[in-house]
């Protein structure tokens, strides 16, 4: 085996174990000329708050993979809150798909709109800096298991392509 894992079987962990949540309030410097966020600033936010939950469900160092399906439905303007939240939906081997769900919220009127989401590929890494094993993911919504389903049927489309 690479990396840090060792010959004992990971406990599998639920998807709200790994749930991490993050809001900052948007500043006039985070902002273009039209005075919304820089979709790279929201793809960061996305990028690290998947980190930080899949760490917390493999309790390891993670490395970014992939980045799939960022979509962006609607801006998020100067004055009003990011909610970054993520979980893993999925585990392989040594790579967990991590589901970002980011929303508005105007603090003046407390509506909040969904503006991004994404699925981002996250891999565990050991010591040795090569990839480890991670726990399972056990879904208990049906909500997350149908993310779960969703997350193994791109999981086979992308090992397809590599073919």
């Amino acid at each position: 085996m690479s990396g840090t894992a060792t010959m004992t079987k990971l406990q599998p962990k639920k998807v709200s174990e790994s749930k991490a949540k993050l809001v900052d309030l948007v500043f006039p410097n985070d902002t273009n000329q039209y005075s919304t966020i820089f979709g790279g600033k929201v793809m960061a936010y996305a990028d690290k708050i998947a980190a930080i939950a899949a760490m917390r469900h493999c309790r390891r160092p993670v490395v970014t993979v992939s980045s799939d399906s960022f979509r962006f439905h609607a801006p998020i303007k100067a004055g009003e809150a990011i909610c970054v939240e993520a979980s893993v939906v999925c585990a392989h081997r040594t790579s967990m798909e991590v589901f970002v769900e980011i929303h508005s919220e105007n603090l003046l009127t407390g509506e909040k709109k969904l503006t991004s989401n994404a699925y981002m590929t996250m891999m565990a890494v050991g010591e040795d800096g090569k990839p480890t094993e991670v726990p399972e993911v056990i879904p208990e919504t049906e909500h997350e298991k149908e993310q779960y389903r969703f997350a193994m049927d791109r999981y086979m489309a992308r090992k397809a392509e590599r073919k």
